[in-house]
């Protein structure tokens, strides 16, 4: 798939040394029973896992509350598509979870484009973070504040890093739901190839079941640099509301997804352990921030997934390729 037509089609469906540290959720987990800290456990893996399914999502974009007088809110934007979510690794204390992208072209033939993949850990003694201008870097979780805690990382359509924070998963009103600390997140494409004012999210994301499927709510501070300035002091223009909604359905090419899935699954998975090495190596990592592919490598490693399924590439050939395309755009 050439890169104008996935563009076209993500557009069709979806819609630094930082300043000061974002703020901790809530304090320490409190001491509980052993058969409490399983039962818990438990629950928590059954919320996660439970996204896992085929599903209608709508994606709600709403600026609300400009935090500068001179700044007006764009107009709200709410577009949908289908999106497959498959287990990738269930083991007691991680779940990996990939969403597929199903979409259907101009000649109505169904297209699948690798989208974000999300990482928890539970307990989990690091996060990988995002600190700016194409930065992450693995920041220690307190460690009193690690016990009945679950990180969730989230990773570009290239698997290359976009933010990660930790919470716990909780039950409010009847109502189960993880709430990550503050964290900063670089700029959606939806935003980022407009070139706005500012250039990252402070956010909360929010992650709840739902008799339907799921929802994941994102509470954003929309920040930049004051005056445009690279470096300088970050201030807030508006405040934004995400509803994302995934509704259970079935009335999709899912075979196309899973088909997908079962051509390039290894390839994806060599592809994580790059990135993961290049991690581990500069304890964080730099990757150059595109606006319509997210980052530096997207383009070129979705493009080597395609060739797999074409048979182009065979599957070592394009790890092959795309390890070095990883080892060219990082930095420590």
């Amino acid at each position: 798939m050439n890169r104008f037509l996935r563009n076209s089609l993500l557009a069709a469906t979806i819609a630094t040394a930082l300043p000061f540290t974002p703020a901790w959720a809530d304090g320490p987990v409190a001491t509980r029973a052993a058969a409490d800290e399983s039962a818990s456990l438990t629950a928590d893996r059954a919320a996660i896992l439970a996204m896992a399914g085929d599903y209608k999502v709508t994606f709600d974009f709403r600026e609300t509350t400009p935090w500068r007088a001179d700044y007006t809110p764009i107009a709200p934007k709410v577009s949908g598509g289908h999106e497959s979510v498959r287990v990738v690794e269930d083991s007691p204390r991680r779940i990996v979870l990939q969403h597929l992208l199903v979409v259907t072209d101009d000649k109505g033939k169904s297209m699948v484009i690798k989208h974000w993949r999300q990482d928890w850990t539970y307990e989990p003694e690091s996060v990988l973070v995002y600190a700016g201008e194409g930065k992450w870097k693995l920041e220690e979780v307190p460690e009193r504040m690690r016990k009945g805690r679950w990180s969730q990382t989230v990773w570009q359509t290239d698997d290359s890093p976009r933010y990660g924070g930790w919470g716990q998963w909780t039950d409010e009103g009847g109502v189960r739901r993880w709430r990550s600390n503050w964290t900063w997140r670089p700029l959606a494409r939806r935003d980022a190839v407009r070139t706005p004012p500012y250039d990252r999210y402070l956010a909360i994301n929010r992650h709840s079941p739902s008799p339907a499927g799921w929802i994941h709510w994102q509470d954003n501070i929309k920040m930049g640099p004051e005056g445009g300035v690279s470096g300088g002091k970050m201030v807030p223009f508006v405040q934004e509301s995400v509803l994302n909604s995934y509704v259970k359905a079935s009335d999709y090419d899912i075979k196309a997804a899973d088909d997908y899935w079962a051509a390039t699954k290894d390839y994806w998975a060599a592809v994580r352990t790059a990135w993961d090495a290049a991690i581990a190596k500069g304890n964080g990592v730099s990757v150059a921030e595109v606006a319509e592919t997210g980052s530096a490598s997207g383009e070129r490693l979705m493009a080597f997934a395609d060739d797999i399924r074409t048979g182009k590439l065979t599957s070592a050939q394009a790890i092959a390729k795309a390890k070095a395309i990883i080892a060219q755009v990082t930095t420590s």
